[in-house]
This record gives C-alpha cells, structure tokens and sequence, in this order.
C-alpha cells in the first residue's frame, strides 16, 4: 500500500519543479553572457608580395583553327576589247602563266587627207583600224573555270574566269593578347590535326583582319562570342593528307628569353613595351607605384627589361582601383553597394 502512494507523489513533485522553472525562464529569460575570456583579435591582412628572380620564358602561342579549301583566284581581262581566241576549256587543269584566252581591240584610225597642189582635187584614203591583241593568262596553277566566251566585249578589269589552286590552309581567329603575342611572328608554325597525321609545320605564316562574321571552329567548344581581333593562317604542305573541316591546333613560338628578369603577369599592369608594378622596398612600406620595361611573356610569367633589379619585391598582384581611401562611386570598376547604398 505504501509503495503504491509514493510513487505517484514522486511524479507529481516532479512535475512542480519543472514548472516553477518553465514560468521563471518565461518571465526573466535565461542568462547567456559569457564570461571575458582576455582573447583580442590579433590577424592583419598584408599584401602579398614576390621577388623577382630569373627564368626563361618562351612566347608560345596556341590557336583553335580548322582546315580551309584556298579560295578560288579570279582571272581578270587586262585589256579592253571582244574575246578572239578562247585557248583553254572550261574544267581544264592549267599551270600558272598558261594562255586562257585573246582579247582583240581594235582602234579606228582617222583618214589620211590629201589635196592635189595642181588641181586643187582632194583624195581620201581610209586606214586600217590599228589592232592589240592580248592573252590571258592563269594567275595560279589549279582547275579553271572559264564561262567566257568567243566574241564577248569585256573591259579592263572584269573577271572572266577563276582558278581553283586546290590547296588548303590552316586558319583560326586571334583575341586581341594572342594577336600583341604574335607582333613579329616567324614565317612558320606547327600544326597539329584533330584525328589527323602527325603534327607537321605550315608555313607562310599571316596575320589578317578579323573576319566580319565570327566563325565556328569544329571540334572545339569556343565561345563565339569572345572578342576577336585578327586571324591567323598557313598553308598545309602538299605531302600532308587533310580535308576542309577538320580542327586543328597552331602553335607559333614567338621567341625566347633565357636568364631574363621575371614576375608574375598578376604583378603587372599592363602586357605589352611597358607597365606598371608596386615595389615594396622593406616589410611594412607604402608599396611605391614604377614604370618597368616589357619583354616576351608566356601567359604566366613575364620579362622585365628595365625598371627592377634582381631581388625587388612587387606585389603578387596589382592594387585594386578603390581598394583603399574613398570610393568611386561613378566608376562601376569601384561600385559598392555597401558604401554607395542601392
């Protein structure tokens, strides 16, 4: 009997207890201040810096380009008159300099006059037309096309067929760095054919405008979008088996500096002839903003030609415009949201 009222008297003063807690915690809250450890914040963030040491570098461009069919040359009338003799046939295999066709000009010539002193009579005498004639010639060894015809007026400069040379190129578009890389390039570049033969080395390097009309490179994920400035092409020797289409890899090296005086491309401001970096001449100095002197770069490191000496320091990378002091809030290089609110 005992055992039997006891227990339930426990849990019922157990019951109060917890409740007395629940309603104090309700109406003063619980005490979460924590005790003064003494422990300060001591980190400060510094700029980080490198030496300038030695190295070589070597000016190694590589360009995302695709196998081109050489476009057609047109075969152009140099003479202005009617077509007297056509020499070759439309389809014909042709050399460079072989005859393709005559063109005939013919110029009258005004009548000769003459008067008899004696009798006062005077004779006309026509002359003959005075007569040119003129072949055309193949600009370029290959296919010709020739839809001209016998008898057919043409003019000086008009196009009166085309010769297929049947060779290919190499071509891919530069972005503005690749093309300040290539200034100067060499007359060759090595070439690698996706899925094709073992790199070979094309030659009549060119550099050329930027195609009005960006161009998709096979076999290549390219962002059509990126800015291009130049394009870069070279013939694919005539030993070399390939075909119109296929993705390919140019590499041009554009020189090399050994024992040249490096840093990284970040420390500097500016790529090409001259820049800027930001010396620190001892631990806890202002860096001091310097003109340097640019050399060959191979996208990681570059050379420094004057400005430093072995050993400087320079900062890794370059200040950050409204980094420090006010910012600019009309600059949308410096916009903060924080500072300039919105």
């Amino acid at each position: 009997m005992v055992r039997r009222h006891v227990f339930p008297a426990l849990r019922l003063l157990v019951w109060a207890v917890i409740a007395v807690a629940l309603v104090k915690i309700a109406f003063t809250g619980a005490d979460v201040t924590a005790q003064a450890s003494g422990a300060q914040p001591t980190g400060t963030v510094t700029d980080r810096t490198v030496e300038v040491t030695t190295g070589t570098v070597t000016n190694a461009v590589t360009v995302r380009g695709s196998v081109v069919a050489d476009p057609a040359v047109p075969v152009r009338a140099t003479l202005a008159g009617t077509v007297s003799k056509v020499l070759a046939t439309d389809g014909q295999r042709v050399e460079a300099g072989a005859a393709l066709l005559e063109v005939r000009q013919e110029t009258p010539q005004e009548p000769l006059t003459r008067t008899d002193p004696t009798t006062g009579e005077t004779t006309v005498t026509e002359r003959k037309p005075k007569v040119v004639v003129q072949q055309v010639t193949a600009p370029v060894a290959g296919t010709l096309s020739l839809p001209t015809l016998k008898d057919q007026v043409v003019a000086v400069g008009d196009t009166v067929g085309q010769v297929s040379p049947g060779t290919l190129s190499v071509s891919g578009t530069l972005t503005p760095d690749q093309q300040y890389r290539l200034v100067g390039a060499p007359a060759e570049a090595a070439v690698t054919l996706k899925g094709g033969p073992a790199p070979f080395t094309c030659t009549g390097v060119r550099i050329g405008a930027a195609p009005a009309t960006p161009r998709a490179v096979p076999g290549t994920d390219a962002d059509p979008a990126a800015p291009t400035s130049g394009t870069l092409t070279c013939a694919v020797p005539a030993d070399v088996t390939a075909f119109p289409g296929l993705g390919a890899d140019i590499e041009v090296v554009n020189g090399t500096a050994a024992d040249a005086l490096v840093v990284p491309v970040t420390a500097v401001q500016g790529s090409v002839q001259r820049g800027n970096v930001w010396v620190v001449a001892e631990e806890g100095a202002e860096p001091e903003e310097r003109a340097v002197g640019l050399g060959l770069t191979d996208g990681q490191l570059v050379q420094v030609t004057e400005g430093l000496a072995l050993g400087d320091r320079v900062l890794e990378f370059i200040p950050v415009p409204g980094a420090a002091g006010e910012v600019d809030c009309a600059d949308p290089a410096q916009y903060d949201p924080a500072v300039c609110g919105g």
